[in-house]
């Protein structure tokens, strides 16, 4: 089944413990795409750039099924940077650059092959650009998810809450999920959001893992145990694109399906901190994404006596 994808694409400099990068590739749209395309190759992006973007690396995503009708590309425009330092626990980081450049006109126009797109993912963007996006579509969704964060929190509240309303899963993180609900529990916080209308709830917890929510049910995925994580840029970007991915190529929306696609975001998560942008992501194949779901499998299973 078809994907849409709404986002960033983008230039990112990033500094960790192991290492800096400047000017690589980066942006919502893009961990996204390149994770869902493992699974699926009917993908349509819908995102901005500058004519600085390199045509060889959207070549890339149009090869691996990546559908650009909806890239805009603004002539002497310059793309969206971002740049960052890692503390030493590569949880913390501190923002040094923002340059919304040609992101700051982003008016998403979504092409009228890409409105019927059985599953769509929202990139973190203004709770505006979300429900334009949300206005576009032919309403033959079989699941809407959205991802946010605090600074919308901070400013949009009220129309954040509106654009909730209107999708049936919602990526978050732990910090973010109590802020938006007002409860410290997790298990609160998911009753609450539930209530404000997602029916699926994903409240990342970085190298912890996620928790899947939907009602009463809960679902634990843990972050597989990794010897090194050299950039955790793009990550939950990644998990997203693993998990949309999945669903699109299997078609169900079953809570029992769901788990599998947490996992499968796991994984492709997994592949993406193991080194910087998108290095690791472009070079994977089918037997090492096989092999590590196996890997998540072993870390899970165990009988009761």
């Amino acid at each position: 089944m078809s994907l849409l994808t709404v986002g960033t694409v983008a230039f990112d400099t990033i500094e960790t413990p192991f290492g800096k990068v400047e000017m690589v590739i980066g942006g919502a749209c893009t961990y996204i795409s390149w994770s869902a395309s493992y699974f699926t190759n009917d993908i349509h992006l819908v995102s901005i750039v500058g004519d600085d973007f390199p045509e060889s690396e959207l070549k890339r995503l149009s090869d691996r099924g990546v559908n650009m009708d909806g890239l805009k590309i603004v002539k002497g425009g310059k793309s969206f940077f971002w740049s960052g330092k890692y503390h030493n626990n590569m949880i913390s980081r501190d923002t040094l650059v923002t340059d919304l450049n040609v992101l700051a006109d982003f008016d998403p126009m979504i092409p009228d092959s890409a409105k019927s797109s059985k599953y769509v993912m929202l990139g973190n963007l203004t709770p505006a650009i979300q429900a334009s996006v949300l206005d576009q579509l032919d309403g033959s969704q079989s699941l809407v998810a959205l991802d946010t964060m605090n600074f919308w929190m901070d400013i949009a509240m009220d129309e954040l809450k509106s654009v909730i309303k209107r999708i049936n899963l919602l990526t978050i993180n732990d910090e973010e999920a109590r802020q938006l609900s007002g409860e410290h529990s997790l298990v609160n916080a998911a009753k609450v959001i539930h209530s404000m209308g997602p029916e699926y709830l994903v409240i990342k917890k970085g190298e912890h893992g996620a928790l899947l929510f939907r009602g009463e049910e809960i679902f634990f995925a843990p972050a597989l145990p990794l010897a090194q994580v050299f950039d955790p840029t793009g990550a939950g970007d990644t998990f997203a694109g693993g998990m949309m991915g999945y669903l699109a190529k299997t078609d169900d929306v079953s809570m029992e399906n769901m788990k599998r696609a947490v996992i499968t975001g796991s994984a492709m998560a997994s592949f993406c901190v193991e080194d910087f942008s998108l290095n690791k992501l472009q070079i994977l194949n089918q037997s090492e994404i096989n092999d590590r779901l196996q890997r998540f499998k072993n870390l899970m299973h165990f009988d009761l006596v």
